[in-house]
């Protein structure tokens, strides 16, 4: 069993983690919180002060924490702080080995990102991380997926609409549309992230991928115009229900809804 603390486990990200870390009988958490309180959200929970390294650390030991999740706020200078603070007491805790940073989005490089201040906190924790002997990995999860169907679907993190508005049908895409992107259910994040508590070993950066490569064939327009599809495997289920021809003739028929709506209009 791994004893885990969770910095800012109330917080969106945190406390996502959090629920689901709690339902895993692998694993022990504890929420490090500036109030003094003895529990959050049902987990045990410890106060703490991010501006003393030497409490954090006694903290850590008094706790036995093997492994810390930071889920604090980076971008401000004392967030950022904490969090510094934060991996120097772990780094001098004789109980803690592991450590993940706040980050939950895409590995920045630091050449593309390195002068913004908006992201001095996380290279900041990054270069603290790298002084150390601890074993760290930043949690490289894409965009977070609930953004787009936040009222829709269970979620702590708060609206932050961007690059596609789905109410209003409009997309504004950066560069030319072809650049790959990642997104993640912040749920799926959290399922990784205690899953990743299990390895032996981290990478300093946790990429994330779900399911598997998909066979893609492509029926041009002459096959579809000849009622022919590519017949996939599912079908099979509908060939009792409906003649095998008659349902490609069909398939094939939608395949031109789709492609040929001109080739429809001038046969009319």
């Amino acid at each position: 069993m791994v004893k885990v603390a969770i910095a800012g486990g109330t917080g969106d990200v945190g406390r996502t983690i959090l629920e689901v870390i709690k339902d895993n009988p692998n694993h022990e958490v504890v929420v490090l919180t500036r109030k003094s309180t003895d529990t959050v959200l049902g987990a045990s929970a410890v106060g703490v002060d991010y501006t003393d390294v030497d409490i954090l650390r006694r903290v850590l030991e008094e706790k036995n924490i093997h492994t810390v999740i930071c889920a604090l706020e980076t971008h401000s200078e004392g967030g950022s702080k904490a969090q510094i603070n934060l991996i120097k007491a772990s780094a001098a805790c004789s109980k803690t080995k592991r450590f993940i940073p706040s980050a939950f989005s895409i590995a920045y490089s630091q050449e593309a990102f390195g002068e913004d201040p908006m992201f001095k906190g996380y290279f900041a924790a990054v270069a603290e991380l790298k002084k150390t002997d601890l074993q760290w990995t930043v949690i490289a999860n894409g965009i977070f997926l609930d953004y787009f169907a936040i009222s829709r679907i269970k979620s702590y993190l708060k609206p932050f609409p961007m690059v596609i508005d789905i109410e209003n049908r409009m997309a504004a895409i950066p560069g030319d549309g072809n650049i790959p992107i990642s997104f993640t259910y912040s749920f799926d994040m959290a399922k990784f992230v205690v899953a990743s508590l299990d390895l032996d070993e981290w990478p300093e950066e946790s990429r994330m991928a779900v399911g598997s490569k998909f066979k893609v064939v492509y029926d041009d327009v002459e096959k579809l115009k000849r009622s022919e599809v590519t017949a996939l495997p599912i079908y099979a289920m509908v060939y009792d229900l409906i003649p095998k021809e008659q349902f490609h003739a069909m398939t094939a028929v939608f395949g031109l809804w789709t492609l040929l709506e001109q080739y429809w209009q001038s046969k009319a």
